[in-house]
């Protein structure tokens, strides 16, 4: 081999495969989409400081306050199961305006409620917002985001549901300062103001691809997946990927084609649950064991009855203990960015080990002050369950069983703040073996 070829050969091999350059525009609509999940995040953590402020303005009962606070999991799952098929008649995008509205609603009428009945009738309407957010906007970001970043994009939702806690916090702490009987009613009612600007916000954005290609409309379904792709390419690949899905012939490219009636999903049911492939029962396995053992640990719990745990550790002050729960907030939103920015299985780990190691901490010297309770690590499944827990932990679907989970741990009320702690532990420490035994990197 001569000189010269040996001189062109090296760059060659020398050349690495470029990363794909970052698709602003589909970063800008998986985070406009995402930003759905603050409802849900604002409404638990505002009504971690509300609760008390209801309990004294309305004269309700412990059992009554448990109550409405945790039965908008319940409410979202009658949201949840009507966002699917909402969204194939309407698409993604109006489905998340249809979210937000149903939220606005249902904020308004909590923030003007006159009795206990009155509020719940707005906890249900605002339950039904939640639920359709909560579903929709991952399938939609899903849908929309390219192949290198789709892992990324997807944990949005999570993080934006931190920081609506965390508006949550902030919100108890300024309208604490205000008489009983308005506290809380701005509090809730304030939730109507982050809906209207998503709605607006959802209006600029594309539909999804696939959800026009259900609708025949290939012609807008390829301009969405040319500006939302890495590559010509990949839109190209990712179109014919879903014209399979909907059994539309690959050699059509017309705009507007007709789509079979066996295209639209029908058995999908039947696929996941009566004949699932073996690579379709480890995913579903995995969503929903990860799903239950995430909430099962119980952390709405710790969020709804913050300010609680905040007076059994010491702090009496009701400015102080809403201060500390702005700032616990405040970490962990810093705390869910850092993750999806390192989303690897390795930092996926050390999270793990880090959340269960200072658990394990918090419940090791707790030890010592909790001879009255009787609290034994080795008792901590049972002790953590609280008095009042009666709840059986059937199997259900992921996002069924997470608000099942919410509901049933969120009617313990404060008996027993140290347990809540203790089961959260844990619930990680399963989380953790699902981790380490998981295959791959799942970013």
């Amino acid at each position: 081999m001569s000189a010269q070829q040996t001189q062109k050969l090296i760059p060659d091999f020398n050349r690495l495969p470029q990363k794909p350059k970052w698709n602003k525009y589909a970063f800008s609509c998986a985070i406009l989409a995402s930003m759905t999940s603050i409802l849900l995040g604002y409404d638990v953590g505002v009504m971690s400081g509300a609760g008390p402020l209801i309990k004294d303005d309305l004269k309700i009962s412990d059992v009554e306050l448990e109550i409405i606070m945790g039965i908008i999991n319940i409410y979202s799952l009658l949201g949840s199961a009507a966002a699917g098929r909402t969204s194939d008649l309407v698409g993604r995008r109006y489905t998340i305006v249809i979210s937000a509205v149903i939220f606005f609603i249902g904020a308004l009428l909590m923030g003007f409620a006159t009795n206990y009945t009155f509020l719940m009738v707005g906890r249900f309407v605002a339950g039904l917002g939640v639920g359709y957010a909560l579903l929709i906007a991952p399938v939609y970001t899903a849908e929309l985001s390219p192949a290198s970043s789709r892992g990324f994009l997807t944990s949005f939702p999570e993080v934006f549901i931190n920081a609506g806690v965390l508006l949550g916090y902030v919100s108890n702490y300024v309208f604490s300062k205000l008489p009983l009987n308005l506290g809380w009613r701005f509090m809730l009612g304030m939730g109507a103001i982050p809906s209207v600007f998503l709605a607006l916000g959802v209006l600029t954005m594309p539909e999804s691809p696939r959800w026009l290609v259900l609708q025949g409309r290939l012609g807008d379904a390829k301009r969405v997946l040319d500006k939302t792709s890495d590559s010509k390419e990949e839109a190209k690949l990712r179109l014919a990927d879903i014209k399979e899905a909907a059994r539309i012939p690959e050699d059509c490219d017309d705009n507007v084609v007709r789509v079979p009636k066996c295209g639209h999903g029908e058995g999908v049911w039947k696929e996941l649950f009566v004949h699932p492939t073996p690579a379709v029962k480890h995913i579903l396995i995995a969503g929903v064991g990860v799903h239950f053992f995430q909430q099962c640990s119980g952390i709405d719990a710790v969020v709804l009855y913050s300010p609680k745990i905040f007076e059994k550790a010491g702090i009496t002050s009701k400015s102080d203990k809403l201060l500390a729960t702005v700032a616990v907030g405040f970490e962990d939103h810093i705390h869910s960015c850092c993750n999806i920015s390192t989303g690897s299985s390795w930092a996926q780990t050390v999270t793990i080990k880090q959340r269960w190691g200072a658990i394990f901490c918090c419940v090791v010297l707790d030890r010592a002050r909790a001879n009255t309770m009787g609290l034994q690590l080795g008792d901590l499944p049972i002790e953590a369950a609280g008095p009042r827990d009666k709840h059986g932990n059937g199997y259900e679907p992921s996002d069924e069983r997470n608000h099942i989970d919410d509901f049933s741990l969120s009617l313990q009320g404060d008996h027993n703040w140290r347990g809540f702690l203790s089961l959260h532990g844990s619930g990680d420490c399963e989380l953790g073996f699902l981790l380490y035994t998981a295959p791959g990197n799942t970013r």
